[in-house]
C-alpha cells in the first residue's frame, strides 16, 4: 500500500510579503495597501460601534457623537493617505504639494460647504436648540430631529423632514418653544366685529377649550389672550401645552383645538343671523 504524507507549508506573514515581492514589488505594495487599508476600516468600523453604544449608554445628546463619528472619519482619511505614501514610499512634497493642492481647490469649489461645518460646529457647541426641541428658524418651524456638522433637520407641522444648511440656521433667527418639559405653542385666531370681545370669550373660545381638555384630560389647559384690534376685526393668541419630543401630538390637536373654536363660532353667528 502507498502512502501518502501530508506536506505542510506554513508561512510566516514576513514570508508571505518577501514571497509577493519576489513575484513582483507592485504585488506586494498593493497587497500591504489593501491589507492595511481593511485594518484601518475595521478599527473604525468597530469604533463608530464604540461610539454609538458609549451615547447611548451615557444618554449624551446624539449632536455629540455626530461630532466624535464627524473627527473618526478624518482621522481614517488621513491614516490611509499616510499608509499609501508610506508603502509606495512617495516623497512627502508630494503630500505637502497635494494638500495644497486639495485646499485650494476646496476653497475655491467647495467653500459653502466649510461653511457649513463650521457653522455646524457653531451650532452644535452654543446648543441654540437641543435634540426634540420644538423651534422656529427663519420662516421653517418644526422638531429638531437631527443636528449633524451639515444640516440641522426638522420634522414639520407638515409631517415632511426638512434639512437645513447650517450656515442658514446660523444666520437666521430662532425662536425656541420648550420651557420646563412642554411644547408652549401660540397661535392666532381672528374674529370680526360682529359680536364684542366677552361675547368671543364667553360663547366660543372658553367653551371650546373646556371641550378640548375634557377629551384629552392628561394635558394642560391651554390658554388664550387678547392680541390686537384693527378696523377689520379682533384676534385672539390660543396657547397650547404639549409634551416635549412628541410633536405629532402638536400637530393633530392644534387644528382640532383650532376648529372647535371655530365651530362655536359658527353656532353663534348662525343665531345672530
Amino acid at each position: 500500500m502507498l502512502h501518502v504524507e501530508k506536506c505542510e507549508i506554513s508561512l510566516t506573514f514576513e514570508q508571505f510579503s518577501g514571497f509577493l515581492e519576489e513575484i513582483h514589488p507592485v504585488i506586494q505594495n498593493v497587497f500591504w495597501v489593501f491589507f492595511l487599508s481593511g485594518m484601518i476600516v475595521l478599527v473604525y468600523k468597530v469604533l463608530m460601534q464604540y461610539i454609538l453604544r458609549f451615547t447611548e449608554k451615557h444618554e449624551l445628546d446624539p449632536d455629540i457623537g455626530n461630532i466624535l463619528r464627524y473627527l473618526l472619519r478624518v482621522i481614517a482619511v488621513i491614516l490611509i493617505v499616510g499608509m499609501i505614501f508610506s508603502v509606495y514610499e512617495l516623497p512627502s512634497s508630494w503630500l505637502v504639494s497635494g494638500t495644497t493642492f486639495i485646499g485650494a481647490a476646496i476653497g475655491l469649489g467647495a467653500s459653502r460647504t466649510i461653511n457649513n461645518v463650521v457653522a455646524g460646529f457653531y451650532v452644535i457647541f452654543t446648543k441654540p436648540f437641543k435634540i426634540t426641541d420644538y423651534v422656529k428658524i427663519g420662516d421653517l418651524e418644526g422638531q429638531v430631529e437631527e443636528i449633524s456638522t451639515n444640516y440641522t433637520k426638522l420634522y414639520t407641522p407638515g409631517f415632511e423632514l426638512v434639512e437645513i444648511p447650517n450656515i442658514e440656521v446660523m444666520n437666521s433667527r430662532i425662536t425656541n418653544f420648550i420651557h420646563k418639559g412642554f411644547i408652549k405653542y401660540t397661535f392666532s385666531l381672528g374674529f370680526p366685529h360682529t359680536i364684542s370681545n366677552e361675547e368671543i370669550e364667553s360663547k366660543c373660545i372658553e367653551p371650546a377649550i373646556m371641550a378640548f381638555i375634557k377629551k384629552h384630560k392628561t394635558l394642560r389647559k391651554p390658554e388664550y389672550y387678547f392680541e390686537t384690534n384693527t378696523r377689520l376685526g379682533r384676534s385672539y393668541k390660543i396657547r397650547m401645552f404639549t409634551p416635549k419630543g412628541d410633536v405629532k401630538i402638536l400637530y393633530n390637536l392644534q387644528p382640532e383645538l383650532s376648529n372647535l373654536i371655530i365651530k362655536k363660532w359658527d353656532d353663534v353667528r348662525s343665531h345672530l343671523d
